[in-house]
């Protein structure tokens, strides 16, 4: 069976086709590809996706559907996370989307989309063992703990890179009293978490921790081979937090090339929220995992099908 799914986050659209082995369930990834329309842009102020911002969209899922015309795919899965849980005008796009292209948009609640995201991190994990995953997204910010396939606990906060880039980080680069602020609010947020309940064994995914792991190896471009499995240590959050700090975005897409481009004016935020985790709950490195909520949306299909 092979299955095409479609992430859309409030800054990023990612597209999987993997073949599913029909016996043991084993996803095998076919065709990445990511676009960064930012659809969530001002969406926490205005309340609404934008008509700019859905035209963008509609373009992306135009080029994606023909990727995936291409490979003959049985099921198409496109799942909204957080951009589409705050928008009021979700109904209407939800509806244009089912017109236009003939696809469901599913909006996961913040507890899905922490399922979905725990799912795909240990989808290519074959022994069980306790692991805290945590996705910085956009808008939000999803950890979830577990054992093997047995999700412990779970916690959406409110807070992701686009969002405090927006609300918080106001100036460029940003000041130290700006940056204090963003602490403090993280830190707020963290402390609803026990500690004892975090397992030192954390996976890293999605744009920001992918995009992390790049600019600790140099690589100018994405290479999925090279930043899949991938550790970030906590003294290499303090050095790439030190080289963000002084940075325009536009310093930040000259020096770290292709890779940063649509994320320059957010990645230091993003940098910031993991290394307050690492720092706040002593973890000493992370795993980065190119695998995230595109695989978990097939692996909870091929759940409800038993």
């Amino acid at each position: 069976m092979t299955i095409a799914s479609i992430d859309v986050g409030t800054n990023t659209v990612l597209l999987l086709i993997a073949e599913v082995d029909s016996f043991t369930r084993k996803l095998i990834p076919l065709h990445n590809e990511y676009r960064m329309p930012r659809i969530g842009q001002g969406t926490k102020q205005t309340g609404i996706i934008s008509d700019e911002r859905l035209n963008m969209l509609f373009d992306v899922l135009k080029e994606y559907k023909s990727i995936i015309n291409g490979y003959n795919c049985e099921k198409v899965i496109l799942t909204g996370t957080n951009a589409f849980r705050m928008a009021k005008n979700t109904p209407e796009i939800t509806e244009e989307i089912k017109y236009l292209f003939d696809y469901q948009l599913n909006v996961v609640s913040g507890e899905e989309e922490a399922e979905y995201a725990y799912y795909g991190a240990i989808s290519d994990i074959v022994a069980n063992s306790f692991s805290t995953v945590i996705d910085i997204g956009g808008s939000s910010t999803e950890i979830i703990i577990g054992e093997g396939k047995r999700i412990l606990a779970r916690k959406s906060l409110q807070l992701g890179s686009v969002s405090s880039s927006e609300l918080i980080l106001k100036s460029s680069p940003p000041n130290k009293s700006e940056i204090e602020n963003l602490k403090k609010e993280i830190k707020k947020l963290f402390s609803s978490i026990d500690h004892k309940n975090v397992p030192l064994k954390v996976i890293a995914i999605a744009g920001t921790a992918t995009t992390l792991a790049c600019m600790k190896s140099g690589l100018k471009e994405f290479e999925e081979d090279r930043v899949d499995k991938s550790i970030i240590t906590i003294e290499d959050m303090k050095n790439i937090i030190g080289e963000l700090f002084p940075l325009t975005p536009a310093e930040i897409l000259e020096r770290y090339g292709p890779v940063m481009r649509g994320r320059e004016d957010i990645i230091f935020a993003g940098a910031l929220i993991l290394y307050q985790f690492m720092e706040h709950f002593g973890i000493e490195n992370v795993e980065v995992s190119t695998r995230g909520i595109r695989y978990g949306a097939i692996v909870n299909y091929l759940t409800e099908l038993n």
